[in-house]
């Protein structure tokens, strides 16, 4: 007998983005707001003023504990420990063989407690990483690194456990270890575009208590106030422009999205939906996980090698990372002319040979010609290579680019 899907869950902004006559598509299993009105305005308002958008399908996780860096620098590829407090960092969780289980953000909020964020579609896969991480690590050492000091507590309300959460502990030899799934207790609500900081500064009812907005730095956060309920502001995005990342409780999640879009009415502040919050990313460079990573892509392929603390004595996957076939293919960027576009799925070619498959793709809003991201072979993949996309039976040349296609003015 088979069984029957479960329906698409709802955010807790769902009703404003029906009110607001959002169109809505199945993400990850929620049923999220694709656009409002147009893409094509909702992307150039984000580049031009500024874009609000929902984001609570997005996982949240919180690692609390006397070895809570120690276990984070096990289970992700980077190096957490190191990590200063009020800072952000991007991460992957790897399998053992080295592939992409998700991409995270991972936001540090005291000595030993930090918050992850993962990938709507994965958050079960991260969980059950992060459960089998606990069962199954054993670290070297339950020390406080050297130069470590003493800091204040979490922010009250975000870095403390909700009271009807479900906690997975561990104590013993890895000392205290709690991993919480919080994702159902807030909401995320994402304002990006060069108009951001102005409309956060002026929506009423937000206070922020912790470093000024004016001060804060990139992949960096500060904590604050909404009508008395706890707000996490992150300097993060994935539209390429700068903005904030705003973590609620999802009973005032309403109410501020409410203030903000009225705060930026006057400021050229949309609500965008996932349409605009694609082809804004793509433009950035920025992957797409079921696109251009996966379990069957090593970080090295992807652009990422970066991210990965090679050094580091043991995490998971690092086994798998020096077994993977030299000649895999590769991320590359691909611009063409004219106006018909690579998509996900689309052959690319070096003369009559197949070299690769087109990930991302689309008709760049901001700079008027197709963009794509591929992999192709490692041979295909330098900088002004003369490449083609088989487009429905018809080849378009395009040429390999340094990503992003798109920068922001500082």
């Amino acid at each position: 007998m088979t069984e029957t899907p479960a329906p698409p869950r709802t955010s807790p902004l769902h009703d404003r983005h029906e009110a607001l006559g959002a169109s809505f598509t199945d993400f990850g299993g929620w049923n999220m707001p694709v656009r409002y009105t147009s893409d094509l305005a909702e992307h150039h308002a984000v580049r031009a003023a500024a874009g609000l958008f929902d984001i609570s399908h997005m996982a949240e996780f919180r690692v609390d504990g006397e070895t809570a860096a120690a276990f984070l620098d096990h289970v992700l590829a980077g190096r957490l420990s190191t990590m200063k407090i009020g800072k952000a960092k991007y991460s992957l969780v790897l399998a053992e063989s080295g592939g992409i289980v998700d991409d995270v953000i991972v936001y540090r909020t005291g000595e030993q407690s930090f918050l992850v964020i993962s990938n709507a579609g994965n958050r079960d896969a991260v969980a059950a990483a992060f459960d089998l991480a606990q069962r199954t690590w054993v670290p070297a050492s339950t020390a406080v690194p050297d130069g470590a000091t003493e800091v204040p507590e979490p922010v009250e309300g975000i870095g403390t456990p909700a009271s009807d959460a479900s906690i997975d502990s561990t104590t013993d030899a890895r000392g205290s270890l709690t991993v919480e799934d919080v994702t159902d207790h807030y909401a995320l609500i994402a304002l990006q575009g060069p108009e951001a900081r102005g409309i956060l500064s002026s929506t009423p009812g937000v206070e922020i208590t912790g470093t000024a907005l004016d001060e804060l730095g990139y992949y960096a956060w500060t904590e604050g106030t909404f009508d008395g309920a706890p707000l996490f502001v992150a300097r993060t995005g994935y539209t390429g422009e700068d903005g904030y990342e705003l973590m609620i409780p999802t009973a005032q999640a309403a109410a501020l999205w409410d203030a903000a879009l009225a705060a930026g009415a006057d400021r050229g502040l949309v609500p965008c939906g996932l349409a605009a919050r694609d082809t804004l990313r793509l433009e950035a460079g920025m992957p797409l996980y079921g696109h251009e990573l996966s379990r069957d892509i090593v970080p090295a392929q992807a652009g990422l090698g970066r991210v990965v603390a090679v050094d580091k004595e043991a995490f998971v996957g690092k086994d798998g990372l020096s077994s993977g076939p030299a000649d895999a293919p590769v991320l590359v960027g691909l611009v063409s002319e004219g106006r018909r576009a690579g998509r996900a799925g689309y052959s690319v070619l070096h003369g009559d040979d197949t070299v690769g498959e087109i990930t991302s793709g689309a008709l760049s809003p901001t700079l008027g010609h197709p963009v794509a991201m591929a992999f192709v072979a490692p041979a295909a993949s330098a900088i002004g290579t003369e490449l083609s996309i088989d487009v429905r039976g018809t080849r378009i040349p395009a040429t390999v680019t340094a990503l992003p296609f798109y920068r922001r003015n500082a």
